[in-house]
Formats: C-alpha cells, structure tokens, sequence
C-alpha cells in the first residue's frame, strides 16, 4: 500500500447520477440553433420537439404503434401521469427495490388508495420478477438507480398478460436492451444516460395501453398536467410534440445534440457497450479489493449505469462517516464528484457507468478511490 497521489486524473470528474455527466462532444455553442424566445407552438418549435420524439424512436427502436410524448416534471411526472391515468381498472401490483420504487408506492398506497399487492426487496436484491400476477398492473422500476441492481431480462413477463406492465426506465434506457414487447409503459428522462437537462420526462405507451386510457375513467380527479385523454380519446397531439405545458426550446435542443451524438457513434449497440464497459472498470476494481464490494449481491443482477458500491473493511465502526469522508476526499482533489450513496441507501458510493462516461476516467479514477480510503482508514488508526 502506497500513500503516494495516483499520478493520473479523471479528465471529467463528474460521475453524478443524475443531472449526468454530458456527451463527450458538448459545447454550449452547438446549442446555438435552439429558438430561444420562439414558441413551442411555432413551427420550428414543433419541428423540433417532433424530432426528438422521432429520433428517440429511432435510436431506443421504439415499435411503430407506440406512442412517444415529452411530458412535464421529467421521469417523476410521467410516471405520476402513467400511475394517474392508467391504473384502478385491474388488481394493482407495485414492486420496489430502491427508494424512487418506494415512492411509487406510497403514491398507490397513500394516494391513490389503491388496495395494491406490494413486492419489496432489501437494498441490492431484486424482487422474484417470476412470482408476480401479470393479470394485474405491475408498475417496477427496471433499474433501481439508488440501490445498483435491475432487472436481466424481461423474460419472466407473459406476452399473454391481461394487465399493464408499467417501468420506470429512466436509469436504464440507453444503457440496456428494453424488451419492448414485454412493456406497456415506459418511462425516463433526458438527464440520466444521454446527459439531457432536467425537468423534461418520456412517456412511452404501448396499444394496449393506449387502450385502457380510452376505456378507462379513473376514478380520482386528474390536474391538467396529467391529462392524456379528451372526450375518451387519446389526446394525439401530444405524441406529435403538441407539450401539455411549455418546454424549454434550449433543453430540447441539448437533448437532440445527445441523440445526433449518440447515432454518431452507432446508436443503442454502442451506448450498451460504453455502459457495460465502464461497469466492468469498477467490477475489476472491487475483486481486486477485498475492502470494497458492489451493493449488489447477485452479479447477474448488478447495474451497468448506477454501480452502488459498500466498504466491506471491519475495522470501518462507522460506515455512514467513513464513505462520506472518502467521498468528501475525492471531490476536494477534483477527482470525483457527488458520489456518495444516495441518501435513503446504504452508505457507501455511488459511481454514474452510463454511456456518456469515458472509460478511461473510470480507470484514472479507481486508483483514487483506493487513496482516498487508505488515506481515510489511517487517519481512523
């Protein structure tokens, strides 16, 4: 063990999850055909939210038949509008294994007053995705973005199922392969893999989804906010970029930026690719440390985007203190920033893998993180 400073630095510290570190190729000069004080309603407006709808279905291969909106609030808000709009016409099922899936269901629990079915598991694990009635509404998040693991596959989720199946993908579009037959509605926003500013949400609708909001009234009270439907039809003007609220003409540009960049390098293929390789920097790093280990038990289950790692040292009394130390440490040398372990999770840290970070400062960072805990752990000594 050495004490000395790793001779190498991150050429971009930043591995927050969210708002995200942007593309590799950002300048705010390449926003500068965004209409800035143009209305949305305009045509150059419509033109452009209408291509980052189209380019979206281009790069995620979004089937033809589902619907694509930008809506308000980011992946908050549609999910909100999903959960609103779509449920209480079937038993409701609500699964959680991180603390945005819990928040999921105390809106169905609290709010809605829904008698639902409620799956949890502890931080790390996921729910047995097998066990679950798929003649009821299931609403999951496909990768917990603050506890570090997702969903594999989507193979355990019937073609024949009767309910809806309703995802919260915001830390896993772009990053992993989506099986949209086996998903209703889907969910995310800008601001986590490609980079995108926040405040803007994705609402993805399958026909059958589309379906159960023409056929059915909830019976809650919707805001205008969440409104999808007008006289029992869908309201088709909003999967063509006809925004319920005004968007920001400057964050859609961003966003196209993100997908134009994104194409350039071979689309959803290539994003997989920068995600799996940047997790595999941080899965060599923690066998090579017995100090150190990824949250998530099950490597099968393991996240390529929001990797959640724990110190497994002994000697640490204190876990809560030493992580928020090591990780104070890091982002004082501009080496890392914002990655501590999300408040409602285990301590520990919390490292962005998605498609917008290089590999190689992941791997001018590991070094550091090894610093910084021996550094951390001396001083306990």
């Amino acid at each position: 063990m050495t004490t000395d400073q790793p001779a190498t630095r991150p050429g971009n510290p930043r591995f927050s999850s969210g708002p995200c570190a942007k593309p590799p190729v950002f300048s705010l000069d390449k926003l500068s055909d965004a209409p800035l004080g143009r209305s949305h309603r305009a045509a150059v407006g419509k033109a452009k939210l209408k291509a980052a709808i189209d380019h979206t279905r281009e790069i995620l291969g979004v089937p033809e038949g589902y619907r694509i909106g930008i809506v308000p609030a980011s992946d908050t808000g549609a999910v909100e509008m999903a959960m609103w709009s779509l449920l209480g016409a079937r038993p409701v099922t609500m699964v959680a294994w991180e603390s945005f899936g819990a928040g999921w269901v105390t809106d169905a629990v609290k709010q809605l007053k829904l008698d639902a079915d409620v799956r949890t598991a502890p931080y790390g694990q996921i729910v047995d995705m097998g066990a679950i009635d798929y003649d009821s509404d299931v609403v999951f998040t496909w990768n917990g973005t603050t506890s570090g693991v997702r969903l594999p596959h989507g193979d355990m989720i019937p073609a024949d199922r009767q309910g809806l199946t309703i995802c919260d993908a915001t830390s896993a579009a772009f990053a992993m392969d989506l099986p949209w037959d086996k998903l209703d509605v889907v969910t995310f926003s800008w601001q986590k893999v490609m980079g995108g500013e926040a405040a803007h949400g994705m609402l993805i609708l399958s026909p059958r989804a589309v379906e159960r909001l023409e056929s059915h009234t909830p019976p809650w009270p919707l805001p205008k906010i969440f409104r999808l439907t007008k006289g029992g039809k869908l309201i088709e003007g909003i999967f063509k970029g006809e925004t319920i609220n005004t968007p920001s003409m400057l964050a859609v540009e961003d966003y196209l930026l993100a997908l134009d960049w994104a194409r350039s390098i071979g689309g959803l293929p290539a994003l997989i690719a920068r995600c799996d390789a940047n997790a595999a920097v941080i899965a060599r790093f923690c066998a090579a440390n017995d100090w150190i280990a990824n949250l998530a038990e099950d490597p099968a289950t393991a996240s390529t985007t929001s990797v959640c790692l724990k110190f497994t040292d002994p000697g640490i009394s204190d876990g809560a203190a030493f992580a928020k130390a090591v990780a104070k440490r890091l982002e004082a040398e501009g080496v890392a920033f914002d990655i501590g372990a999300y408040r409602d999770a285990p301590p520990g840290l919390r490292i962005w893998c998605g498609a917008t970070v290089e590999t190689s400062d992941l791997e001018a960072l590991m070094p550091w993180i090894a610093h910084a805990y021996h550094a951390e752990r001396a001083a306990l000594a």
